[in-house]
């Protein structure tokens, strides 16, 4: 391989190579190169070239994870019971009237007819439908409650919700037995709707979803 004439004045002397501009130094394979700043010892080397890394802001508790949404299946057992909150009401309310007209009429035939047995057998009645009528308004303030911890609520309002709706499923089929019975279709369609509510109510608990929200993290 020649380089140039030798004859040149300007040419290299014979016999010595021609001088090419000194390479920079290599650094040894696996080290970081010379002019940046290194890792300290037994931390892994980090992306970027020669710049700090930005400090990761910190999580929340079980992960950097935006807040859960409801399933869909709990917001249908949360409105149920509310409607179901909202019947317990008007049947309590109007109970309360229905014993407060039986008492009334016990005593007006109490004060023309003298007492009598007749009598006992209204004040008794109209006291057992007081009783009903609070215990309605009872069950109302449940539902309620239960319909409002759905947001923050843990694992005993879910195994509460889950046991309500299966009474609730219950009483339905009593009212069915009972409406078959008597032939009533009225009775018949209060049954089937407090079949299906109690029977949602509980498959929400129940479900796989369900129990991922009442035992999701709470910040």
């Amino acid at each position: 391989m020649s380089f140039g004439d030798p004859n040149n004045p300007y040419g290299p002397p014979p016999g010595q190579q021609p001088d090419y501009p000194p390479q920079a130094p290599q650094a040894p394979q696996g080290q970081p190169g010379y002019g940046y700043p290194q890792a300290p010892q037994g931390v892994p080397p980090q992306q970027g070239y020669g710049y700090p890394q930005q400090q990761a802001y910190p999580g929340f508790p079980g992960g950097n994870v935006m807040p859960q949404t409801m399933p869909g299946l709990m917001v249908t057992a949360r409105v149920l019971l509310y409607i179901v909150a909202a019947v317990q009401i008007l049947i309590g309310i109007f109970a309360i009237f229905g014993a407060a007209t039986v008492n009334d009429v016990s005593n007006a035939g109490e004060d023309t007819f003298g007492g009598n047995s007749l009598s006992d057998i209204g004040h008794n009645s109209a006291g057992v439908i007081l009783v009903i009528a609070l215990l309605f308004l009872a069950l109302a303030g449940l539902s309620i409650t239960l319909a409002v911890k759905f947001t923050n609520g843990g694992q005993g309002i879910r195994v509460t919700t889950m046991v309500y709706g299966i009474l609730g499923a219950l009483f339905g089929v009593l009212i069915l037995i009972g409406a078959a019975q008597a032939g009533s279709s009225a009775a018949l369609v209060w049954a089937v709707l407090w079949i299906g509510f109690g029977g949602v109510m509980a498959a929400a608990m129940i479900t796989s979803p369900g129990v991922a929200w009442f035992n999701r993290p709470r910040h």
